[in-house]
């Protein structure tokens, strides 16, 4: 591997490294070998381990070092991303397929999978699920027992979107339907709480229903009423794919629906957003690794030293890992949003690198330096 530079706050050196990648077989547990690690990692995905389906900056291969020769995991690690659209066990048999690594859905940290918490809290009320991907299985998955997508929901109310004729890609599409549920039973029934799940598609149908169910009280094409509740899984402004700049996000998305809601309605759009660079999110991610942990150990719960995050956006990853605090270490690549020559401005990592490869190649090498000192 090439010499490359490393920006660290306040510092600047070089280093070379070398990379070793063992063989990558079935995930099963935590590798016995790795005697309960004081460190774990947590990736962003977009713009640091995939751009769109392809893999950047060397992420099989940095990923195969967390791995034993038996493909057990040495390296606490987890995927903490703001994306979504795909239930957590979906989401990671494709990183296995994509990346040659075996992923646990236990490792996928999704925008939306604190949703899961809000199960209980809407019971058998009907909340709609918007987005790419397959938002109402999502939703289902998390334990939501009356949920719709956003899709089928405005399949049941006849010109509820005035653009649709000229919608050329939807003709002749067939809207998928989670349940054999009426229609008579859905236009019906009040919408409790509307879901953001994943970057929705459509945007002018999905802003004019979503602005519907939400002035009306949940039934659209009736009376003004109350709110019902609005959960964005994240607030990305934007993101990075293939293409050469970044591409808008679900807190463009927000935006659009916020500005054109305050100018139709009498009250300003109430709404809660989930994902990073909220605090909490680093703190489920911490619970998480050290579920990991100790998913095969008699020893009690887990503490770590360091626990490191990997991302591409200094707005979203490297200020929530800042905001969060101990023990975290941010760590920037320059394969997606973040391409700048020195650290970021506002929001500087603890270490700016090329590539995740580098950074993996950082995290392991620091952290064998410091178990020769113990």
């Amino acid at each position: 591997m090439n010499n490359f530079r490393i920006i660290a706050r306040n510092s600047l050196r070089r280093r070379d490294y070398s990379l070793r990648s063992p063989p990558s077989r079935s995930f099963c547990n935590l590798s016995q070998e790795s005697n309960r690690p004081s460190y774990g990692i947590a990736f962003d995905i977009d713009g640091v381990i995939l751009l769109g389906s392809s893999p950047v900056g060397g992420s099989p291969g940095a990923l195969r070092r967390l791995y034993d020769d038996s493909g057990a995991l040495k390296i606490p690690f987890l995927f903490l991303t703001n994306g979504g659209g795909l239930p957590e066990s979906e989401r990671a048999s494709e990183m296995t397929h994509l990346l040659g690594v075996p992923v646990s859905p236990f490792q996928m940290v999704q925008a939306h999978s604190p949703f899961r918490k809000l199960a209980n809290r809407f019971g058998n009320e009907l909340v709609v699920a918007a987005g790419k991907g397959e938002p109402a299985a999502v939703m289902s998955n998390y334990g939501f027992k009356n949920v719709v997508s956003l899709d089928e929901y405005a399949s049941y109310f006849d010109n509820i979107d005035p653009l649709a004729p000229y919608k050329k890609w939807m003709t002749g599409q067939e809207v998928h339907k989670e349940t054999s549920r009426s229609r008579e039973n859905v236009v019906s029934e009040r919408v409790q709480a509307a879901f953001i799940v994943s970057d929705p598609v459509d945007w002018s149908r999905d802003i004019q229903v979503l602005c519907d169910i939400l002035r009306t009280g949940g039934l659209p094409g009736k009376e003004i009423g109350p709110q019902p509740l609005l959960y964005f899984a994240n607030d990305d402004l934007d993101y990075q794919t293939k293409f050469p700049t970044e591409r808008l996000g679900m807190g463009a998305f927000r935006i659009a629906l916020e500005s054109i809601f305050n100018r139709i309605h009498d009250n300003p759009l109430e709404y809660i957003s989930f994902g990073k660079p909220n605090p909490f999110v680093f703190k489920d991610a911490e619970d998480v690794l050290k579920e990991i942990a100790t998913s095969h150990s008699n020893q009690g719960s887990h503490h770590f030293k360091t626990l490191y995050m990997v991302g591409d956006n200094p707005k979203i990853d490297i200020r929530g890992a800042r905001q969060a605090g101990s023990p975290w270490f941010s760590i920037l690549t320059r394969t997606g949003v973040f391409k700048g020559k020195d650290n970021h401005p506002e929001f500087p990592a603890d270490l700016v690198v090329d590539t995740v490869e580098e950074a993996v190649d950082f995290i392991l090498t620091r952290e064998s330096a410091k178990r020769s000192l113990i």
